[in-house]
């Protein structure tokens, strides 16, 4: 299965609760962070929620 990088590139200071939430699940804490995730709609639908906040490459 695909992998995903997701990286913090933006704060979350003045998103909402939800925006916030969502990147601790990912496992973001502090921009430059990156976690590997596996490629599944769970995840897309996360990143969709931060798009604004992350970058994503995909990982072979």
């Amino acid at each position: 299965m695909a992998e995903l990088k997701v990286t913090q590139t933006k704060s979350a200071i003045g998103g909402t609760h939800n925006q916030r939430a969502t990147l601790k699940t990912l496992g973001l804490r502090k921009i430059g962070q990156s976690v590997t995730r596996t490629d599944d709609r769970a995840v897309r639908g996360m990143i969709r929620t931060v798009a604004h906040l992350v970058t994503v490459e995909e990982v072979k």
